[in-house]
Order: C-alpha cells, then sequence, then structure tokens
C-alpha cells in the first residue's frame, strides 16, 4: 500500500593539518605533514512499505554539493524524482483499489492477497538485483535481520491487502496507514522508555479520528460500511508497521557494528528477497499460489493489472533511491507524505466513493494532522541545521 515510510544521515569528514605551518612549528612534529583526505559514508535504511518505501540516508553535505556542480540543476532533479514518485504511486494505489474491487463475470473477487504480495516482492528483487549489479554488491551484510524485517514488512503489506479485499475502502485504509506513530506511541507507553508532545498525541488522534469520520461519512447508497475484518486487518497492519521499524533499527545497528554500509539495491534486494520468500511459503500453505494463478488465467484484465501494480512498485522504489541520494530525507518525506493525499482525493472522485458532509471533515481533519506531522518534521530539521 503506498503506502506509509522514515531516515537519519551520518557523515564523516577527516580534516586535514595546517597547509602553512611556521618552521618553528615544523621542526617540532618533523619533516613530513600527514593529511588525511576526506571521506563521506552514508547509512540507509530499508523500507517499510510502497507508500514508505526503503528510505537510504543522504550522502555528506559536501558531496551532495560536489555532485549538484557537475549534474543536473536541483530544481531537474527534483521534477524527476518527486514526478517518478507520484507517477508510480498514484498509479500503484489506483492499481490497488482496482484489484480488489474487481467482480468477474461469475461474480467472484479477487481475495489472494499473499499471492499478489510475491508478485509485487518479485518485481522488487528483479529491479533491486539489477540496480546491485550496476553499483555492485556490498560483501559481509548480516542477513539475519534482514529476514525478520522481510517477513514482518511483507505481513504488514498482506494485511493492507486484505483489509481492502474484506470490504475497506481505500481512502480510509491509506488514510488509516497514516497514522503509523500510533502503534508506536502505543507502544513506548507501555514500555516505558519515550515521552510526546501534546501535539503529538494531538497529530495522531486527528488521523486515527479523522479516519473513523471518514468510515462512517460515506452517502446512503454509496457503498458498503467498511467491515469489521477490514478494520481488524489494518489494524494489524499498523501493528506489524510498528514490529518492523523495531527490526529496521536493529538491522541498522548490525550494519554499522560490521563496519558494512549496504547501498540502496543491496537493501532493495535482501529486503525484497525475504519478502518473498514468506509470501511465498505463506501463499503456498493458504493454497493461493494455484488459485491466484487459476483466478488471473480465467480473468485476464486483473491478471494486467496485478503486473503493472507489481512495476509500479518497483519503478517507485527507484525514483525513490534517486530523490534521496540528492536531496535531504525530508524532501522524500513530503513528497511521499503528500502523495499519500492526493491518493486519497484522486480515489474519491475518479472510483466513486461519495461522501456526506461529515465524511468530507473527517478527510480535512485527517490531513490536518498528516500536513501538521510533516511541518513538525520541518521544523525539527531547521533547528536541528541551527544548532
Amino acid at each position: 500500500m503506498p503506502s506509509s515510510l522514515s531516515s537519519h544521515v551520518e557523515a564523516g569528514l577527516s580534516a586535514a593539518a595546517d597547509n602553512q605551518p611556521s618552521a618553528r612549528a615544523a621542526a617540532r612534529v618533523g619533516s613530513s605533514l600527514e593529511t588525511t583526505p576526506p571521506t563521506s559514508t552514508a547509512t540507509l535504511t530499508p523500507p517499510e512499505d510502497p507508500a514508505n518505501p526503503i528510505v537510504p540516508t543522504a550522502p555528506a553535505e559536501t558531496t551532495k554539493m560536489a555532485e549538484a556542480k557537475a549534474g543536473l540543476p536541483d530544481a531537474a532533479k527534483l521534477m524527476i524524482g518527486a514526478g517518478g514518485i507520484y507517477g508510480a504511486f498514484l498509479y500503484y494505489g489506483s492499481l490497488q483499489e482496482d484489484v480488489f474491487r474487481y467482480t468477474s463475470v461469475d461474480g467472484s473477487s479477487f481475495k489472494q492477497a499473499w499471492f499478489l504480495q510475491v508478485l509485487e516482492a518479485l518485481a522488487n528483487v528483479i529491479i533491486g538485483f539489477a540496480g546491485m549489479q550496476v553499483t555492485g554488491p556490498t560483501k559481509g551484510i548480516p542477513l539475519k535481520y534482514f529476514g525478520i524485517s522481510g517477513a514482518a514488512q511483507v505481513s504488514a503489506k498482506a494485511c493492507t491487502s486484505l483489509a481492502l479485499a474484506n470490504g475497506l475502502s481505500f481512502p480510509v485504509a491509506t488514510l488509516a496507514k497514516s497514522g503509523k506513530m500510533a502503534p508506536v506511541m502505543a507502544g513506548s507507553l507501555l514500555l516505558g522508555g519515550a515521552s510526546y508532545t501534546v501535539r503529538e498525541y494531538l497529530q495522531v488522534a486527528a488521523i486515527i479520528g479523522g479516519t473513523a469520520v471518514v468510515s462512517m461519512g460515506k452517502k446512503k447508497g454509496s457503498g458498503a460500511p467498511s467491515s469489521t475484518m477490514g478494520v481488524v486487518y489494518i489494524v494489524l497492519s499498523l501493528v506489524l508497521d510498528g514490529v518492523t521499524a523495531g527490526f529496521q533499527k536493529r538491522l541498522k545497528t548490525d550494519t554499522a557494528q560490521a563496519g558494512v554500509k549496504p547501498k540502496p539495491y543491496d537493501f532493495m534486494f535482501w529486503t525484497n528477497l525475504f519478502m518473498c520468500l514468506t509470501a511465498i511459503v505463506i501463499a503456498g500453505g493458504l493454497g493461493e499460489l494455484n488459485s491466484g494463478m487459476a483466478y488471473c488465467v480465467a480473468n485476464p484484465e486483473i491478471y494486467s493489472k496485478i503486473i503493472k501494480f507489481a512495476i509500479c512498485s518497483a519503478v517507485g522504489q527507484s525514483f525513490i533511491f534517486y530523490t534521496i541520494a540528492n536531496f535531504d530525507p525530508l524532501v522524500l518525506s513530503t513528497v511521499t507524505t503528500t502523495r499519500k493525499i492526493f491518493s486519497v482525493l484522486l480515489s474519491i472522485f475518479l472510483k466513486g466513493h461519495a461522501l456526506s458532509l461529515t465524511g468530507w471533515s473527517g478527510i480535512g481533519l485527517a490531513c490536518a494532522g498528516i500536513l501538521s506531522e510533516l511541518q513538525s518534521k520541518t521544523k525539527g530539521k531547521s533547528h536541528a541545521h541551527k544548532s
């Protein structure tokens, strides 16, 4: 679900000695002056989902400035990155909604969420592998937490799809997935060790409350209300997002301790490989590999949509890498956050979701919470630069 991801920039620079030492100082330190050349490193954070996908951290500011002089203007790079993310993931969301709203001639609908995750992860594995061959694979990557993180992440994505398959509308599901701070805050409050501001509580409350209002604010005759199971699955997806985030942090720590600095496509390949393997095992156990393929063969129209859906996911993640490689992570957060809002609005206007005045009030409340959260990140980043 495009939806969403989440990263911190770590850059080191070793300084050189004084370029004009005095004769007396030179005599004390010897005739040779050693200078350590500047270096820069970049750490990466693995993906959440296409709404909040793989987020590698940016290189050092000095490196980015040097690259900017030799490459395209920043405005052109932003248009390429943001345009690619918007194009890929807006279409991704539209296709995902179409897949789970599809009804065949015999009246059956597509329910094989795990089969869908197999194809989506497989597309990302292929693109990730190709990119890894171009940039060069990183050796010595600890794979343990890639496996755990990948399993948790694909489970979260499958639950989002299952929520749609069980009657939850796309706008409601997308808004709900924007409230990922809710399970994180709940876990921190239960386990202790973290505190939050009143504004952060209000932001999460606005997103959750607005989503609930939208869910109840459909006009009569505009479609079936969100099912209980749909709500259960989207809540479970949010919980799994929180679990995924915890393992991603552990993965980041492990790679740092191992002295390994994976490249973006390393993360894309390995994370999606374990996502794909997990999805294959579960889909096979549930019989969805056979039933999903049989449904696609019987309904070529939906098969075409699923293939496009998987390709959009992989292409969108590639544009995310491009954007974060050239800009601050906050730029990526801004693009992906606003993309979610546009996805909701496009779904409402293009897919026939009729909302009452109450429903539109919920949209406004949830969007206000999302934008307030984004503004807090912007403000925090500004203070970090000043300090």
